[in-house]
């Protein structure tokens, strides 16, 4: 053991010299009048579409050669997988579609978490795509110049939750020694960045946002390095560079809405008749008619020329007339007329909180979260169902207040604006989390106006090849995880810190801001999930949209690898409509005690309304029983996307008020779509009182933690979120003086330990003392919610296999199911071994259905190995 591993140091050292001593004369690139330049590979590729500082350089050096640049970077890439949705490659961005004179390749990255063991395999794939590559006349006349880029350095944040990227880089150093090596002898262009960048970083520990993943000012060192390293000392340009750079951003904005082009299943892929042949070919005539012409905007700038300040686009062709295949007439009812038509139970009322009428930019509305303040967020989307060439796109998240009191909002701020289908938001960490496929990015405001002027691409990868089943349903769980959902055809891949992760065709996501962890937390065949909540004690629920389906999430959250999907799965509860959006549980005091911890589930085709059952116990799982609708309505353009408690024990419904749902029964571009119109109702109960909004936003953390004992799950929600943004030392200090001062003998302190055990998970600091107390708690649901933080902190605590023995012995079936879960997140024949002993106690659907899933999980992992 010594001895290899001491032969592996001096492999890597070699690796180290061998890489720093590239020879940038080899490098160089020699370029031609109208060049046609591609890049390709992982997420180093792919944000410098958004980072376009090598471009800038690139053409300011080069303005009379009229270069073209096109990226086709995919985040997550590797040589030998790179998923695409259906038909992809029938969309026109395939290398032999590009014609590309110069190819700039970016691999390794992902490869590297292979490690040693993997770099026969790599080289070998390598080997085969330089050749290949360096060879293939794609322009039709003559092989490009392919330039290997190596991949750069993890940088050390000196993160407490981040890691700090040695054993990464020792890795990269191994691939990129490789990629080096293979290159020169297939005579092709090497640029060294890794150690020049190694620099870079080391002076600077500001130039990524997550040890990995570059931000501007990243993108402007490596611009500076990769210009270098192919064409030598810097020039004196002859333009103004961050001119420049705004129009290369525009030219690469309108290639990403053709490259990148949401819901490209109905462009090119499997649902692409009757609609998609008619208006899209026309659609993407006229705007790679349009990326071309910022092509000339881009040589005249880099020329030193000056350029109209407002582009025109009129020659670049005309759209093809659409008809409505809508024979009904399209009418419209006003808020007061709306109210008629809702049916309710006895004792509940419903209200406007906002509508279009008084807020003409609450239009498509279609997901809401609540600040720490108890202001409203709500996501608008007037663009869907997706980009129109020429019009620039304007979705908002609009925050609504009612500063009086009446239950009807009163003032509006613009939080962001300019944004393109936000089809999900959720709040935390000092600002917003928002969809914005294929992205997940994240909006602060700096300076205290209400108004976004940080935008951070955190997560790339999400497929776009529909943006009805984009990312969807986003929720915090109790731990501090967020959790968001995407549909079928969709093949996602994502880069992290930690490796890629991926699946396709539909699953729900866990992403731990804190950490840059992303996982799959459920890969199932599901149609279109756009529905996930968590009940008090952390178990979650899961709704799939098209075919109505409502599952319960332990059973089938286990781990499983890459492309694997769990089978299918029994409902907790018997179908009666379709399609859904949204999920909650009941928990408010003004509701009557007969409907709480209800499951209210929104439906918008055929019964339009807010269905609601009741929950019961189910063995090691729940199930549910219809009563009667919370919401009924008879307006056809009724259509509830989102619900959610209020901080004053109201909830609020999201209605996207369209007559239109739906890409596949009409064109995407039918005149009869309506982007004028939303609405946000308010229902209550008159025989209780509101409640009175707890005070969240800039109160100590002692009272904060005073609020996890209130009886409401969404004030106890937001309060974990808040207590997310305060110092977490603090934090952590007082709770320990918070638990200490619980009293026993109240019958929720176990749920209020449960509360503080969510807060440590929160902050990411481990405590096994506590954990170990909760997993040995007298109630069976905390045992089980603690047996999921265990999950999760299972590289963080001693001896997690034997904690995990004991509660695969408990007594209680939820909590033997969410051990048995855990243990998919192995890969030994001890975790194989401890799952079976299950078997020693009495079975049930859900324990048969994860103690199979974690078997199968686990032999292929112990095969795989031996």
């Amino acid at each position: 053991m010594k001895m290899a591993s001491k032969l592996f140091a001096l492999t890597l050292f070699a690796a180290a010299i061998s890489l720093a001593g590239a020879v940038r004369a080899e490098t160089k690139l020699e370029l031609k009048k109208g060049d046609k330049i591609v890049y390709i590979g992982n997420t180093l590729a792919e944000r410098m579409q958004y980072y376009p500082r090598f471009e800038t350089l690139l053409q300011a050096r080069f303005p009379e050669l009229e270069l073209q640049v096109r990226n086709l970077g995919w985040s997550a890439d590797e040589i030998e997988l790179r998923p695409r949705s259906k038909d992809f490659q029938d969309h026109g961005h395939n290398l032999t579609d590009h014609k590309p004179d110069v190819i700039l390749a970016f691999f390794g990255f992902n490869e590297s978490f292979a490690g040693p063991g993997g770099l026969p395999k790599f080289e070998k794939e390598f080997t085969d795509f330089v050749k290949t590559t360096s060879t293939t006349k794609y322009n039709g006349e003559s092989a490009p110049q392919l330039v290997i880029v190596s991949p750069i350095p993890n940088e050390n944040l000196h993160s407490r939750t981040l890691p700090d990227g040695q054993a990464n880089n020792k890795n990269i150093e191994l691939y990129a020694a490789a990629m080096k090596k293979i290159a020169a002898a297939n005579n092709v262009a090497f640029v060294d960045v890794y150690a020049p960048m190694k620099e870079k970083l080391a002076a600077d520990t500001d130039l990524t946002i997550n040890s990995v993943h570059l931000n501007d000012d990243g993108y402007k060192a490596l611009a500076e390095v990769l210009d270098a390293g192919l064409f030598g000392a810097a020039p004196e340009y002859k333009c103004d560079l961050e001119k420049l750079h705004a129009e290369v951003l525009e030219k690469d904005l309108q290639f990403y809405y053709d490259h990148r082009a949401v819901n490209g299943f109905y462009i090119y892929g499997g649902r692409k008749n009757p609609f998609g042949v008619v208006n899209f070919p026309a659609e993407f005539e006229k705007l790679r008619k349009m990326t071309a012409a910022r092509d000339q905007r881009i040589w005249a700038v880099a020329a030193g020329k000056e350029v109209p300040a407002t582009i025109d686009d009129s020659s670049t062709g005309e759209f093809t007339k659409i008809e409505s295949n809508v024979d009904r007439p399209i009418s419209f009812d006003t808020p007061e007329e709306a109210l008629k038509s809702f049916k309710l139970p006895e004792g509940y009322e419903i209200n406007l909180f906002a509508s279009e009428q008084d807020f003409p930019e609450l239009r498509n509305p279609v997901q809401f979260a609540f600040d720490a303040k108890g202001r409203l967020w709500v996501a608008t989307m007037e663009s869907y169902p997706m980009y129109l060439p020429g019009t620039p796109v304007d979705d908002k998240i609009l925050i609504f207040e009612d500063t009086n009191g009446d239950g009807k909002a009163d003032k509006k701020t613009v939080f962001a604006d300019g944004l393109h289908l936000p089809t999900g938001l959720e709040l935390g960490d000092g600002g917003a989390y928002v969809a914005a496929q294929p992205n997940l990015i994240f909006l602060k405001d700096t300076d205290g106006d209400d108004k976004a002027d940080v935008k951070t691409y955190l997560l790339h990868g999400f497929d776009s090849a529909d943006s009805h089943h984009s990312l969807s349903a986003f929720t915090w769980g109790p731990g501090g995880a967020l959790y968001f959902q995407e549909g079928t055809f969709h093949h996602t891949q994502i880069e992290t810190p930690y490796g890629p992760t991926r699946v396709k065709n539909a699953g729900v996501f866990r992403y731990e801001p804190l950490t840059a962890k992303v996982d799959i937390f459920v890969s199932y065949s599901f149609a279109n999930p756009w529905g996930h909540t968590f009940d008090d004690w952390g178990q979650d629920f899961v709704a799939d949209a098209s075919g109505g389906a409502n599952y319960f999430a332990a059973a089938f959250s286990g781990d499983v690898d890459y492309p694997e999907k769990h089978p299918g799965m029994k409902q907790f509860l018997k179908k009666q409509w379709r399609p859904t959006s949204g999920c909650e549980f009941v928990s408010s005091r003004n509701f009557p005690e007969s409907a709480q911890g209800n499951y209210l589930l929104n439906n918008c085709i055929g019964f339009q309304g807010v269905l609601q059952y009741k929950m019961k116990e189910d063995g090691s799982g729940m199930a549910a029983d219809p009563v009667e609708p919370l919401l009924q309505s008879s307006d056809l353009n009724f259509r509830p996307v989102d619900l959610q408690f209020g901080p004053d024990g109201a909830l609020y419904i999201v209605d996207w008020y369209n007559p239109l749902v739906g890409h596949m029964q009409h064109s995407v571009r039918d005149p009869k779509r309506d982007n004028t119109h939303g609405r946000i109702w308010r229902i209550t109960y008159t025989g209780n009182d509101l409640v009175k909004p707890a005070k969240i936003a800039g109160e100590s953390i002692p009272d904060l933690l005073e609020l996890l004992k209130s009886y409401e799950y969404r004030t106890r929600y937001r309060v974990r979120r808040e207590l997310r943004e305060r110092d977490a030392q603090q934090v952590d200090a007082e709770l320990a003086k918070w638990i200490a001062g619980l009293d026993a003998n109240d019958e929720l302190y176990e749920h209020n330990l449960l509360e503080a055990l969510w807060v440590k998970q929160n902050l990411d600091m481990v405590d096994q003392d506590l954990l170990v107390k909760m997993l040995r708690a007298a109630d069976p649901r905390a045992r089980a919610a603690a047996t999921r933080v265990l999950c999760y902190w299972r590289d963080q605590v001693e001896e997690p296999l034997a904690l995990l023995q004991s509660q695969v012995n408990d007594e209680n079936p939820r909590v033997r199911l969410e051990a048995v879960r855990a243990l998919s997140f192995f890969d030994t024949q001890e975790a194989l071994d401890i799952a079976l002993e299950s078997l020693a106690y009495d079975q049930d659907y859900y324990l048969e259905y994860t103690l199979g899933e974690t078997i199968k999980t686990l032999e292929r992992r112990v095969g795989a190995k031996n």
